[in-house]
């Protein structure tokens, strides 16, 4: 039998594969044109993001690793870790922690309470529903600011306060003229501040609850209900799981955002009686102390720990959005 060998490819073939003729290789170069065209125009917005964001950020980095003292400048020099192991042995950085974690989980726990009752309430339909819920929410539009010197002088005031006022106007009801006059921010500092970020945060918590009450099936209630499940047993059974992933998602994202919560602890206690947190005493380290080296490592080190945070926020996020999907 005659042998049969391969014939080498025509020079053209060749050549026009070289020149881009194999249609994969085309596909390829057609997608990789594609995918840059989607991407091109978020490349501005994305070192506009790196410069604002990240180069601060490693600019702290580098500080904290410098000892930079604004009242002794000719002792400058690298430090190593010696910001941190003073961040981490510091008594008053201690005691900002442990107020930080009191009144991020007193905040965020009352509000998440608050806000699913609310998000229960205005889940029913009723006449006027628009405007209650506008209301409801105008606490969380309130500049941080405003708000805190609203509940420290309008509120809180011991001369001039409602709550005082409405106090004497109650004795004054049943015939007394000595009615107890409190000075609340004295008296109770850190519960004056968590009350003014309860009323702040909890519209935020009642927004999401309220979204994941919208969002439950109606045909599985309904079924329930039909079934003579009460009221309290469609809540338990069927609502509560439901809002699990909101519940989680509303007190992940508080918690990062009362972290880093200054305006009111400085505006109601200036720091004192025991209110300083961790950024209160960052500022304090920063513009009081002007020890820069040392501020930056506990700016740095509540990054971090914020980081961890919303680590866990975006997850629970990822997974409501792959739910949503699903359905």
């Amino acid at each position: 039998m005659p042998i049969r060998t391969t014939e080498p490819a025509p020079a053209a073939e060749v050549a026009a594969v070289h020149r881009g003729g194999d249609p994969a290789a085309r596909a390829r170069r057609t997608e990789r044109a594609k995918n840059w065209a989607r991407r091109a125009p978020l490349l501005p917005a994305l070192v506009f993001l790196i410069i604002v964001t990240q180069l601060p950020f490693v600019a702290t980095v580098v500080i904290s690793f410098t000892r930079w003292n604004a009242l002794a400048p000719e002792n400058r020099g690298f430090a190593a870790f010696d910001n941190y192991r003073a961040v981490f042995t510091d008594p008053a950085m201690r005691a900002s922690v442990g107020t930080t974690v009191l009144l991020t989980v007193t905040v965020v726990l009352v509000s998440l309470l608050l806000g699913l009752g609310l998000a229960l309430l205005l889940d029913r339909g009723f006449r006027g529903r628009g405007i209650v819920r506008t209301l409801l929410i105008t606490p969380f539009l309130v500049v941080p600011v405003a708000s805190a010197l609203l509940w420290k002088h309008a509120l809180y005031n011991a001369s001039y306060g409602l709550l005082n006022g409405s106090l004497t106007w109650i004795w004054r009801l049943f015939g007394s003229d000595d009615p107890p006059q409190p000075d609340w921010m004295t008296d109770s500092p850190l519960a004056a501040v968590e009350v003014s970020l309860i009323w702040q945060w909890t519209p935020f918590m009642m927004l999401i609850l309220l979204a994941g009450l919208q969002s439950r099936a109606t045909d599985a209630i309904e079924a329930a209900r039909m079934d003579g499940a009460s009221a309290f047993d469609i809540f338990r059974y069927l609502t509560l799981p439901h809002l699990r992933r909101y519940l989680e998602l509303a007190a992940l994202l508080g918690t990062v955002y009362v972290v880093q919560n200054f305006d009111a602890v400085f505006t109601i206690t200036s720091g004192g009686l025991g209110t300083a947190n961790l950024p209160y005493t960052i500022y304090q380290t920063f513009y009081q102390a002007h020890d820069y080296g040392r501020a930056s490592a506990q700016g740095v080190v509540v990054v971090l720990c914020s980081l961890l945070v919303a680590t866990f926020a975006l997850r629970t996020v990822s997974s409501l959005l792959r739910e949503e999907v699903t359905r």
